[in-house]
């Protein structure tokens, strides 16, 4: 008698005798070992790569169509493929301006590219899938689990179709309170349109906007109604659907799971000392905040300490902040947002494990913890893998621009980070950038937004239970 994983396994190929479920030891993979000459079959991460990068390239398509440009504009191909890479990877970086280059086709293309990817390609596939009555198998749960964050294929479809409702109802709801500050300024047509594509492109952290002249909020920083709306459409694009349902689901904090909690205090902790430096740093009399009036600073920095972790919406002009500032905005820019969330960066999940366990290590604790749970040393070491391999595609990536770009070493590198964090904010170098450079911020934007969940992937994947043991040996530290 089969069981139904067996007869999955059969439908696609695979031999049921090789079939290994590993769904009660944390996370799980699919083995399937075929017969005759076909190698053995492990989900992989290049479908996700795959995937993303045909949609990339369909979207490049699309944006060279005479249609997509506003009239007397040209579209070279590295703007069409750059545009579309930084709208596929949520990210924000623009080398032409997006209110002003695009016709309302080509800004419609972008806002289909946000949307897709920012709810992931993979989880937008099933979806599609699903509303053509197609049946999703075994292999595609596993994969489209891994890339949302949720460690169990049974109702995953039930939970894509709910990420699906509440992306579409936040985004709704924030396009309904952005179009009555943006229909009584731009007219109900106009400001519809302008409602609509800030809402989605700030619930998927993209950072792309439609005002016009490379401004992003500059103009509207006095507005509380835009940036409140935006902000709290960013963080709660930042915050992932699986820890929202755990919030709305048990209510107090003390119920909420180990990831979850982490998540919250981190995020918190982040956006606290965010406003902090900023406040201190730029709203001084020599800061470009200094001049304003105080709420109107206030609500500045309020937005500010929100926007560098997820999407690059600004209401500062990046060339006026202080270099100790900048770097501290590098550094929240490579944490990010939450796993599984629409935000990039190693994730605050990832910096929260680690912070927890220098903590647990400076306490002699043998085993890292944090709120009476411990953590598995499997995740530790992932978590590590993923900080020094990402640091090293930052260090790469600011290397190849210094000497491609003629610009200081803070300008490239800030580029790099935003890019690598999929961020999108940036002290005026995108625009500028030469052929060579940007097809460096390409590739980087690509990493960022898939490596860290690649390189996940892959050490889930290789993770076998060892069948012997080296003898131990002390080296020595610090």
């Amino acid at each position: 008698m089969r069981t139904a994983m067996q007869r999955e396994a059969i439908a696609g190929g695979g031999n049921p005798r090789r079939l290994v479920d590993e769904s009660a030891g944390g996370p799980w993979k699919l083995v399937i070992e075929a017969t005759g000459r076909r190698r053995r079959f492990l989900l992989s991460p290049l479908a996700l790569v795959s995937g993303f990068a045909l949609l990339i390239a369909l979207g490049a398509a699309l944006l060279l169509l005479p249609q997509s440009t506003a009239p007397g504009r040209t579209t070279s191909i590295l703007d069409a493929l750059f545009t579309s890479t930084s709208a596929v990877c949520v990210t924000g970086l623009v080398v032409v301006d997006t209110g002003t280059h695009w016709s309302l086709f080509g800004q419609a293309v972008v806002l289909g590219l946000i949307q897709v990817g920012g709810f992931g390609f993979m989880a937008s596939a099933t979806l599609l899938l699903l509303l053509f009555g197609r049946r999703i198998g075994l292999r595609e749960r596993l994969l489209v689990g891994e890339t949302i964050g949720v460690a169990s294929p049974g109702g995953l479809v039930g939970l894509i179709r709910s990420m699906a409702l509440l992306a579409l109802a936040l985004e709704g709801v924030g396009a309904v309170i952005l179009l009555l500050r943006f229909g009584a300024t731009d007219g109900p047509g106009r400001g519809l349109w302008m409602a609509l594509f800030q809402s989605v492109s700030a619930f998927n952290n993209a950072g792309f906007d439609i005002f016009g002249g490379f401004a992003s909020l500059t103009a509207r920083r006095g507005d509380e109604v835009v940036l409140l709306v935006t902000a709290l459409l960013l963080v709660a694009g930042g915050l992932s659907y699986v820890v929202m349902a755990d919030i709305w689901r048990k209510r107090r904090f003390v119920r909420l799971s180990l990831d979850t909690k982490l998540v919250l205090v981190t995020t918190g902790v982040l956006v606290a000392l965010a406003a902090t430096v900023y406040l201190v740093a730029e709203g001084g009399s020599t800061g470009p905040l200094g001049s304003l009036p105080l709420p109107e600073r206030l609500l500045c920095v309020l937005f500010q300490s929100v926007t560098p972790r997820t999407a690059g919406f600004t209401t500062v002009n990046m060339t006026q902040m202080h270099d100790y500032t900048l770097l501290f905005t590098m550094f929240l820019m490579f944490v990010g947002g939450a796993a599984g969330s629409t935000a990039g960066g190693i994730k605050v999940n990832t910096f929260a494990l680690l912070a927890a366990t220098v903590v647990s290590t400076l306490r002699g604790r043998a085993q890292p913890a944090a709120y009476g749970r411990e953590f598995s040393i499997q995740h530790v070491h992932r978590a590590l893998a993923v900080v020094a391999l990402s640091l090293a595609f930052v260090g790469v990536a600011t290397l190849l621009l210094a000497v491609t770009e003629d610009a200081d070493i803070l300008s490239v590198a800030f580029e790099a980070t935003s890019a690598f964090g999929t961020v999108g904010l940036s002290t005026g170098l995108t625009p500028g950038l030469s052929a060579a450079g940007r097809l460096v911020i390409i590739v980087t934007m690509f990493i960022g937004r898939l490596g860290p969940l690649y390189i996940a992937r892959a050490l889930v994947q290789r993770q076998r239970a060892p069948e012997y043991r080296y003898p131990g040996e002390p080296v020595r530290i610090g």
